[in-house]
């Protein structure tokens, strides 16, 4: 817990400064950033944030261990240590962000609206899901194309949901008529994903 309870110390010493960081200059900013991020790495080594933008009801910190479900526990612990402060919700892991969803990924787009999936088996892990997404330059193999594909996903089902049950995931490209290939609109997948998550607790 000594880890936890310094990195809090240090953000509730620096909540001013955190709370008016809108209001900084770039540099100072940035300075401000890094060093939140250093004191979160101190604690967790892997670990990084989010900063919603700012309302009337304040901000949005999200901590996110990157879909790495090894450092998950560390993110649950953190946010469940949060002091109560004023201006800030504390919230573990990266959420939904809903469908029709476009999504920049490095110098790419996907556009849900324009993305289909199919189930698939995961022979060596039966408990997870298996998927195949139809997608404009799906037969691209490089890294950044299926990186920002899994992005997507998780910008759909959210950080714990797209860890937890994605074991495999392949992509193919689009095809004329989807539907009649066996695949499902991408939007659907959060409505899906719940019922896969059902049916295999029962």
């Amino acid at each position: 817990m000594e880890k936890i309870d310094k990195f809090w110390q240090w953000f509730t010493d620096h909540n001013e400064q955190l709370i008016a960081m809108g209001d900084l200059e770039d540099k100072e900013r940035r300075e401000l950033e890094t060093a939140l991020q250093y004191q979160l790495t101190k604690y967790c080594d892997g670990l990084s944030y989010e900063i919603g933008e700012a309302s009337a009801n304040g901000r949005t910190l999200t901590f996110t261990a990157e879909g790495d479900t090894d450092l998950f526990r560390y993110v649950v612990e953190l946010v469940d240590a949060a002091p109560d402060l004023d201006w800030w919700e504390f919230v573990a892991f990266k959420q939904p962000m809903g469908t029709e969803l476009k999504i920049h990924f490095d110098k790419l787009l996907f556009d849900t609206s324009k993305m289909y999936f199919q189930q698939l088996e995961c022979e060596e892990e039966p408990e997870m899901l298996g998927l195949r997404v139809a997608v404009e330059g799906g037969d691209r193999k490089d890294e950044d194309f299926q990186v920002g594909v899994y992005v997507t996903l998780e910008a759909l089902l959210g950080e714990f949901d797209c860890a937890t049950l994605i074991g495999y995931m392949d992509t193919v490209p689009l095809m004329a008529e989807p539907f009649k290939a066996g695949f499902n609109p991408l939007d659907d997948l959060p409505r899906f994903a719940e019922w896969f998550k059902q049916k295999r607790d029962e």
